[in-house]
């Protein structure tokens, strides 16, 4: 007789931040669950992502769950916390929680499927690496935004004879760049964050940009323990407070449009915004800057006077910080830094500008880098910061995840572009939640403001369809349809489409061009989704 599949209620694929907090409250509400964890630990993007200055970009006084049991006695060291103490946080949540006896480590899910002819099974069937098949009655994609790394088709890249990482797969040693020669191609957070870290290590450092990263000054904070007290204080009221926000920070702006004050007012405001750091200057200035391009460009031009202070040489500070923006400000998600741009008037730093004509990398050597013009570039290591195919990458890489009619996941999205319900839900997978995925607030926001408005909404919707007698829920292709003309609605009347950023889903050759968040702002999220759920808007029930 062949052993029995184990079944659980419920079935959650990841164990970060979204995973972690939707198995500590069904387990409260009595259900029985099942975490699969690809990684050998907690933690999600910060157990995959160690390589040096690695840190988040969100004040660690939101940037935590909201579980009174866990930030009353948890304290973040620095005001922007490092990989390192969060990697510590999570540990945290398991000497508060206990969830490890839940989750399977080094678990990746490979397959899922949802038997809906049946009447007597009715359930999803999930399979792992190892072989083995459990079944659940609800399916919950906890995988996050950025799980698929990207690695870009560079000719010769297999060949290279140094040491070569991506910055989302980094050896758990470290990598010495002490006295030698190194690469970092990309720009973006990791790349920016890595810069910082080899610029005062390498014996030569040479950053390969193609776009410049608007980044800004966190303005990072060592917190005393008498700050921590101070701090812990104020956590109960700042945690209520991100989720009022239009973004999830703790900054809404001015309700005046930029041209209805004076220059010096605009000047003023920018500048207290900026000594703030983080995201302020982004979210605290005027209600049009990202409606308006002359908006859009009168914070750009300050950002470029601060940054061109910072940058001694005359051609650097026009490659770093360019006469016109490469994109709209806070159409991409800026960068946070500390000293990035101080790192370039290190006479062992090199910028290498991809856009100038013949620039382009052509190839990868045994032993470095060559440009088309020809260029060669002698390196020992190479440190790739080129990102993840994100928000569908994450989901489309489980290659057997299929729809009640058996074709894949990845195979839908491919043909007819990314679509869901809500950002929560998906045509022909029923009883399948996602959190912390494409058409959510996701991205715009501060992680677990978003993680928690929807992890509120999964358990509420599994609640009420045990409540109800019901078996499963399942979105309709009009409710989809409807879903996604509402944020390509909202999306054209900002500057968003200007950028050729992830948002976007731009940055991956071949991939459909458009907008993969939510950019109504929380508030409206949080009203439009609860209000589906009262009555199941949009959705079919069986």
């Amino acid at each position: 007789m062949p052993s029995q599949q184990p079944s659980y209620d419920v079935v959650i694929i990841g164990a970060g931040f979204s995973g972690i907090y939707l198995l500590h409250h069904l387990r409260k509400l009595g259900y029985t669950v099942r975490v699969y964890e690809a990684g050998s630990d907690l933690g999600g993007v910060w157990h995959w992502n160690k390589y040096p200055n690695c840190r988040v970009d969100t004040q660690g006084s939101i940037y935590q769950l909201s579980i009174p049991e866990v930030w009353e006695t948890w304290s973040f060291s620095e005001k922007y916390p490092s990989a390192d103490e969060l990697r510590g946080y999570f540990a945290h949540l398991e000497r508060v929680l206990g969830v490890k006896k839940d989750i399977e480590f080094g678990r990746t899910v490979t397959g899922a499927w949802f038997d809906k002819a049946a009447e007597e099974k009715r359930k999803w069937t999930v399979e792992t690496d190892d072989g083995r098949v459990t079944q659940c009655q609800f399916l919950l994609s906890c995988v996050g935004l950025m799980t698929e790394r990207y690695v870009p088709e560079i000719p010769g890249l297999e060949t290279f004879q140094g040491r070569i990482c991506h910055s989302a797969s980094w050896p758990k040693g470290g990598v010495d760049v002490a006295g030698k020669k190194a690469a970092v191609i990309g720009t973006g957070a990791s790349g920016v964050q890595i810069v910082q870290a080899w610029g005062k290590e390498a014996g030569s450092l040479f950053v390969f940009q193609r776009t410049p990263n608007i980044s800004l000054p966190m303005q990072q904070e060592s917190l005393s323990p008498e700050a921590q007290k101070a701090l812990k204080a104020e956590i109960p009221r700042l945690l209520a407070a991100r989720e009022k926000t239009f973004s999830g920070f703790l900054k809404d702006p001015s309700p005046h449009r930029t041209f209805e004050v004076s220059r010096e007012e605009r000047e003023a405001r920018f500048e207290a915004l900026y000594q703030e750091g983080g995201f302020a200057l982004l979210l605290g200035g005027y209600s049009d800057m990202l409606l308006d391009e002359e908006a859009n460009r009168e914070v750009y031009e300050f950002w470029v006077r601060k940054t061109r202070a910072r940058i001694n040489d005359a051609r650097l500070q026009k490659i770093l910080a360019p006469d016109e923006p490469p994109h709209p400000m806070a159409t991409k998600r800026s960068s946070m830094e500390n000293d990035y741009f101080e790192q370039f008037n290190k006479p062992n730093v090199h910028l290498v500008d991809l856009r100038e004509s013949g620039c382009a990398i052509a190839a990868i050597k045994p032993d470095g880098l060559v440009l088309q013009n020809g260029t060669f570039y002698p390196l020992d290591v190479i440190a790739l910061a080129t990102g993840f195919n994100s928000y569908t990458g994450s989901l489309t890489q489980i290659p057997r995840l299929r729809n009640t009619s058996g074709t894949t996941l990845a195979e839908e999205w491919a043909q007819d572009g990314a679509s869901s319900y809500l950002g929560l839900t998906r045509r022909g997978y029923p009883n399948m939640f996602l959190c912390y995925a494409l058409h959510g607030p996701s991205a715009l926001t501060s992680g677990p403001v978003s993680i928690e408005l929807q992890a509120r909404w999964i358990i509420e919707a599994i609640r009420k369809i045990d409540e109800s007698g019901l078996t499963y829920i399942e979105p309709t292709e009009e409710a989809e349809k409807t879903w996604k003309a509402t944020i390509n609605k909202i999306t054209e009347m900002t500057l968003f489409p200007k950028a050729d950023s992830w948002y976007m889903g731009a940055n991956i050759p071949g991939k459909k061009r458009e907008m993969l968040n939510f950019p109504g702002g929380i508030p409206m999220y949080e009203e439009m989704c609860f209000k589906a759920l009262q009555n199941w808007e949009g959705f079919v029930t069986v």
